[in-house]
């Protein structure tokens, strides 16, 4: 910093005399240069000629004349009146502008005199002066009045100095800030009151602050005055600069220190520009920009160009095409060559077609061919189409494999095949379209089946048949086979050869269904059979028909009766037919309701809740959960529920992790008589209190009444020792959000559905036991080396009473918002339906590979969303089975939930009918809301290719793809799987997620096409 040179010579008084030439130039610094978000309104020290102040009374203040390093003049004032009583001296500046500023700030610098060496030690001394203003819309209206002046503040030293300074040529120059504001009037006189102190007021600057002019994100923000508010932030518009655009002006906020802060929005350079030092300018020759989106000039792709600076597109060449669906940063392309290297094969009336792909694809990848079918005449040598009755296998158009089959061709006829190339530009240059053409003669082929057989006149014995001759007879027919045989009896029948086109068969027996079935021949060989025809003979006699028609009367009659009695029977019994029909679906809820002897709808509702409690029929013996809380003795619910183990049987191996109440280690139990298991170990830290050794062994009396290969189980606890501990079984893959996302996309949905299943009928036991589990999620389930699922983590547990109405009021106590139903935490109502929500959640978990549901959401906007309807978006590549299964889960009317032994038997089916789970929620109609796809932009569009691959969970490749030229999301659009194994991307869940991604994005947008 630099020093300034001003010499300040004191005046004598009646007290002491201080020699003048006292330098401050040693000791004082400068200070630094005007900023630029302010503007002075005065500064004593720039004014050459008369400040125009005025001292009253005169003998008060002294205008002192200096000059700085430059020896320019420089004005000081001074007063030092100590010995003297009841001093009263003011200083009054000009009249000062403030330019429309509405808070003004004045610097003050000045020294003073520590009063106490001073000789004598006056007690009249003062080592503080005060500041006043009045404010005026008159220049010449400077008033003399004490009472008009404001008081802005009493000004103290930092610093004083002493006759011992003087000596040293030492002076300690103060500095001191202080603002006025509002101001309401054009301008304002300051005022500087001493009332009895050494002082010397070196300079004064009066000045306002501003945001100066800047340039932000391509907008302009102009100069502007800040707040009279000390904590106001005024909001400014921004211009954007030439050649950008914007959808919403962009904003900044003015504070009162005169910095620019909170940038709201931004410009974009338009299509044809680029940003470059906060300016857009024009693309050059040979480059483009097609979209405000994109941040920089793309050069033009091959077989392009521009004609001009500021394109936003480029030309093909000619001969080279664009398709109007194909991204501008695409190459431009020409029609495929003709296929090469095309055989036949010819059987029968059928040919086989196989080429080779053309050498030239025009440089793109969406080849198809096209076979056009010609017959022609030999004699004549003229050709026509084959028309509509050949059959093309597997299409005509549109074939993407190097093979067809033609099938119902003429016998001994000439074809000629042309199989044509085409890409998506070959409709804009028809000249251009070539092909290969295939000429073949097929065979003598036998005559195509018979299709259309009539019954003509039957008797008891026969029955006569007559027929058309094949559509396809391919050549002349000799004669037609006849085989028929007796329904049922198909090992014997009975072969007639006619050179009609009709029979008698006869022989028959009366009343007797019969099966027919004809060929015809020619020279090449019998056709194939025709369809099954049934034909019944007609019964022996009118009387023999009355007497058969007897039997189905009485059967009739005897049915009548058996209903009646049923229905008595039944309506004695019903109650008991209830009970075993609840008893029956308690055993196996899959098997389809039975009907018993009355409708359900007309059932006594008394008589239903009495048979039933939340969906399940309470029988004798049946097991039912006690709540530990319910005792009054912590330590003998424990001890009731839990097998105590003698620490010695325990070997603690490794700490796995931290729990609430102490850590989570890994070991071995080794119980006399018994295999040596492996298991997990809860520990309690040292130190705990009582309430915190309750809580820590509530769980373990939860845990020990459960027995499910579903739920984890307990082996028992230490009390009797320290540490306190409690054992389970060990679960090696730990927790189950964990282990997803180390294994993202490594499974198969049978196995991911397999996962679901076993957490499901885990909650089935729970809730047949009148158990709530509270806090459902997928850090609570745990999974072991052979992938079986099981739930964990009973610490918010709580049971249900009988009321199958009855909820479970928590007493406080946090609540997992993200997994909890919505009336669970509006009202802290718990009941098995909330678990079901919170298994809902836990599906959409397992299938995303561990995701954290909403994802950055905070919990409030969470509850917001989930209260106006908002539900979770399907994970990538769902099944929309278990999607939809999700939905149910996530019912608004818990009553419309279903309960988990339904969940079950919908997962059984599932796995035993695994197709179902190939159909895929449709991701043009994915659900959008504003938990959206966590992007940006929504609808599936993203600014960059860092911004894609982070939002699907890919961020790892971004370096990569920039390395490999992929630095836009129109040359990501392109990207094959084995491109991606090209890069490096060998995991075949990555290589999943990002081609679905990719397909997403294209079924989104119009034409396939992926904005950047």
């Amino acid at each position: 910093m630099k020093l300034c040179k001003i010499d300040l010579p004191w005046i004598s008084s009646e007290v002491w005399l201080v020699q003048s030439g006292v330098k401050l130039s040693d000791h004082f610094l400068c200070t630094p240069l005007l900023a630029s978000d302010s503007v002075n309104l005065l500064d004593s020290r720039s004014v050459m000629g008369d400040l125009g102040w005025i001292a009253y009374p005169k003998n008060g203040w002294e205008e002192i004349g200096e000059v700085d390093e430059n020896y320019a003049p420089i004005h000081t004032y001074q007063v030092c009146r100590v010995t003297e009583q009841s001093q009263n001296n003011w200083l009054l500046t000009s009249w000062i502008s403030n330019k429309g500023a509405s808070r003004i700030f004045i610097e003050l610098k000045f020294t003073l005199r520590d009063c106490n060496s001073l000789p004598g030690g006056l007690g009249t001394c003062k080592e503080t002066f005060n500041m006043h203003y009045f404010e005026s819309d008159d220049e010449d209206g400077r008033n003399m009045k004490e009472n008009h002046y404001i008081k802005i503040d009493t000004i103290a030293a930092d610093e004083s100095f002493t006759e011992l300074d003087l000596g040293d040529r030492v002076m300690k120059l103060n500095t001191e800030v202080r603002d006025i504001g509002p101001l309401t009037k054009k301008g304002f006189y300051l005022a500087f009151q001493d009332v009895g102190a050494c002082i010397a007021l070196v300079s004064v600057r009066v000045y306002y602050k501003k945001c100066s002019v800047v340039v932000r994100n391509l907008a302009i923000f102009p100069d502007t005055l800040t707040g009279a508010d000390s904590s106001q932030l005024l909001e400014v518009l921004g211009s954007c600069v030439n050649h950008s655009v914007t959808d919403e002006p962009p904003r900044m906020h003015c504070s009162v220190e005169g910095e620019w802060l909170v940038p709201i929005g931004k410009c974009m350079c338009k299509a044809g520009y680029e940003e470059k030092n906060n300016t857009c300018q024009a693309c050059h020759l040979g480059f483009f920009k097609d979209s405000p989106q994109n941040q920089m000039c793309t050069k033009c792709p091959p077989h392009s160009y521009t004609h001009e600076e500021a394109s936003t597109s480029c030309i093909c060449e000619e001969h080279y095409f664009r398709r109007e669906s194909d991204p501008p940063t695409m190459a431009c392309t020409r029609p495929p060559s003709a296929p090469r290297s095309a055989i036949s094969n010819v059987n029968e009336t059928s040919v086989f077609l196989e080429w080779i792909p053309p050498a030239d694809t025009g440089g793109r990848k969406d080849v198809s061919y096209y076979i056009a079918c010609k017959q022609c005449n030999s004699h004549l040598g003229l050709c026509g189409a084959c028309g509509s009755r050949v059959r093309y296998l597997p299409q005509q158009s549109g074939l993407k494999n190097t093979s067809v089959m033609m099938a119902d061709l003429l016998a001994h006829t000439n074809y000629t095949f042309e199989i044509e190339a085409v890409n998506g530009v070959s409709d804009q240059s028809p000249a251009a379209r070539q092909f290969v053409s295939v000429n073949v003669t097929t065979n003598q082929a036998a005559p195509s089946p018979i299709t259309n057989v009539k019954k003509g006149k039957v008797a008891k014995n026969s029955i006569s048949l007559s027929w058309q001759e094949p559509d396809r007879p391919n050549g002349i027919i000799l004669e037609y086979e006849i085989k028929y045989f007796e329904k049922n009896q198909e090992s014997s029948y009975t072969i007639i050869k006619s050179k009609e086109t009709k029979i008698a068969a006869d022989g028959l027996k009366p009343a007797s269904a019969y099966v027919f079935q004809i060929r015809a021949r020619t020279a090449a060989g019998y056709g194939g059979f025709s369809r099954r025809f049934e034909f019944e003979t007609s019964p022996v006699s009118v009387a023999a028909s009355s007497d058969q028609s007897q039997t189905p009367v009485i059967a009739v009659s005897v049915t009548v009766g058996v209903i009646l009695l049923a229905v008595f029977i039944g309506f004695l019994l019903s109650g008991r037919c209830f009970l075993q029909e609840a008893i029956r679906k308690t055993a196996h809820p899959c098997l389809p309701e039975k009907r018993c002897g009355y409708s359900k709808a007309k059932q006594d509702p008394e008589e239903e809740k009495m048979h039933f409690h939340n969906g399940h029929i309470k029988l004798p013996g049946v097991r039912t959960y006690i709540d530990p809380h319910t005792y009054e003795d912590p330590n003998q619910a424990v001890h009731e529920f839990a097998r105590e183990i003698e620490s010695s049987c325990i070997s603690i191996e490794r700490v796995i992790g931290a729990g609430e109440f102490g850590e989570v280690c890994s070991g071995r139990l080794k119980v006399p008589g018994k295999h040596e298991l492996p298991v997990a170990i809860k520990t309690l830290k040292v130190g705990y209190s009582e309430k915190q050794r309750h809580d820590f062994l509530g769980e373990a009396s939860i845990m020990g009444q459960f027995d499910h290969s579903n739920i984890i189980h307990l082996e028992g606890v230490v009390t009797k020792s320290k540490p306190v501990m409690i054992i389970t079984e060990y679960m090696e893959n730990g927790s189950l959000d964990t282990f997803l996302k180390k294994n993202d996309g490594q499974f198969t949905v049978i196995q991911l559905v397999g996962m679901l299943r076993g957490i499901a009928s885990g909650m089935k036991y729970l809730s047949g036991m009148g158990y709530v589990h509270r806090d459902l999620a997928a850090r609570n389930i745990l999974i072991n080396s052979n992938l079986v699922c099981k739930v964990s983590d009973f610490g918010l547990s709580r049971i249900l009473e009988d009321d199958p109405e009855a909820a479970y009021t928590t007493r406080g106590g946090k609540i997992p918002i993200r997994w909890t139903a919505p009336e669970a935490i509006a009202f802290r109502k718990f009941t098995s339906a909330s678990d079901v929500w919170s298994y809902g959640i836990v599906m959409w978990e397992v299938v995303s590979y561990g995701e954290r549901p909403y994802w950055e959401m905070s919990n409030q906007d969470v509850i917001k969303a989930v209260e106006e309807g908002y539900r979770l978006p399907n994970p990538m590549d769902c099944s929309a089975a278990l999607y939809q299964l999700m939905l149910d889960c996530w019912q608004k009317d818990r009553n419309s939930r279903p309960k988990f032994d339904e969940i079950v038997c919908i997962l059984d089916k599932l796995i035993r009918n695994p197709s179902i789970l190939k159909r895929l929620v449709n991701a043009s109609s994915r659900v959008s809301n504003l938990l959206g796809e966590h992007n940006p932009l929504g609808n599936g569009v993203y600014r960059s290719v860092a911004e894609w691959l982070e939002a699907i969970k890919m961020g790892r490749y971004t370096e990569i793809f920039m390395e490999n030229g992929y630095s836009s999301m129109d040359t990501v659009a392109q990207v094959s799987l084995e491109d991606l194994r090209r890069l490096g991307v060998t995991l075949v869940g990555h290589q999943k997620k990002i081609m679905n991604s990719l397909q997403e994005m294209k079924v989104q947008l119009p034409n396939g096409m992926v904005p950047l």
